[in-house]
């Protein structure tokens, strides 16, 4: 893809990612190219959702992100409003989302606008809720602890349409989750949960975290949840820390929406959206998520070798029983041409299978 126009999202408190906000800036001037600091962070002014961010960046066709999986989200908010590429520059701990090494960035540059990259498209999920979200005056600064302004609550859409039980559509693009989750350490949430429109039960928990495939490895992982490949496209729904029995996640269609009602002998519950507290729910309320009809692009040098990601993020080890079968091969592929009926399956490539 041709790059004209470049939003650059950095992760401020570290000092690796403002040498490589130099590179990047050193890149765009060298090639004409137009390149505009986002500063989703910025104290003097309103934090402001994806959209205005985006316009206030001239709608870039290229979001690159400087930091960590925390900062490639709000990155990939603001370039799903103008449809843009996003490009996550890798300077965290734990990262599934981010692509190249600070050291990399000008290679990586070079290669997304000569059309060398790779384009992969990720499910978001989108909502309704029984009424606008709003965070309290009151509560916003105790919520938000000492980490900066909030994001307003989303915005309704234009588009909506309110009655007759649907409630309002919001305008909201979440790459790994929507989680609601209790305010009071003493209370738990109580929410009745209904997928499909069909209630599955009622629970009382700390959380619940619906989300993507992507964010399949984030809050959902850290509760007990499965690992879902990204490049499916499925809603999964976990109850973290809940007072019942059955405690599984539920892996649902992604044209499955699951909706979760605060039950009126619950407390107040927040909302969080990638990890950004959006609003506040009362008892009676309800919020349904369910998959958006925008993807992310996400722009990768090579095809995504996932699992070998996941092994090398949580250092994952063979079992001590097999050392004594040698170490074993880091791919399952022979060397030899891939069979007709298998011509059709995702692997790695020859150069890579050994």
């Amino acid at each position: 893809m041709a790059v004209h126009r470049v939003g650059l999202v950095v992760h401020q408190g570290r000092t690796a990612a403002r040498d490589a906000a130099r590179a990047v800036h050193d890149w765009c001037a060298a090639h004409g190219i137009r390149c505009t600091e986002i500063d989703v962070w910025a104290e003097d002014h309103r934090r402001r959702g994806g959209r205005a961010e985006a316009e206030a960046a001239g709608n870039p066709d290229l979001v690159v992100t400087l930091g960590g999986d925390g900062t490639f989200l709000r990155g990939a908010r603001i370039a799903v409003r103008s449809d843009a590429g996003v490009l996550g520059v890798d300077l965290g701990k734990v990262g599934f989302l981010t692509e190249v090494s600070a050291a990399d960035v000008t290679k990586a540059l070079d290669s997304v606008h000569g059309g060398h990259a790779v384009i992969e498209e990720r499910m978001t999920l989108t909502m309704r809720a029984s009424r606008a979200l709003e965070v309290p005056e009151d509560m916003e600064a105790l919520l938000h602890y000492s980490r900066g302004r909030a994001l307003p609550p989303p915005r309704v859409r234009p588009d909506t349409t309110e009655g007759n039980g649907w409630g309002v559509a919001l305008d909201v693009t979440a790459l790994n989750d929507v989680v609601l989750e209790k305010l009071a350490r003493d209370r738990q949430v109580s929410v009745g949960v209904y997928l499909a429109g069909r209630r599955l039960a009622s629970y009382s928990a700390d959380a619940f975290a619906v989300a993507t495939p992507t964010g399949s490895t984030a809050y959902s992982f850290a509760a007990g949840g499965p690992v879902l490949s990204p490049h499916m496209d499925a809603v999964v729904f976990t109850p973290i820390a809940p007072h019942m029995t059955f405690n599984r996640s539920v892996v649902a269609a992604p044209d499955e929406p699951v909706a979760l009602r605060v039950l009126p002998h619950s407390g107040q519950a927040a909302v969080s959206i990638d990890g950004q507290l959006r609003g506040v729910v009362d008892p009676g309320d309800w919020i349904g998520v369910f998959r958006a009809p925008q993807r992310v692009r996400l722009i990768r040098l090579r095809p995504t070798d996932f699992y070998g990601r996941l092994r090398d993020r949580f250092r994952l080890t063979d079992a001590p029983a097999t050392a004594a079968d040698g170490e074993p091969a880091p791919f399952f592929r022979p060397d030899a041409p891939v069979p007709p009926d298998l011509a059709h399956l995702r692997l790695p490539p020859p150069s890579t299978a050994r």
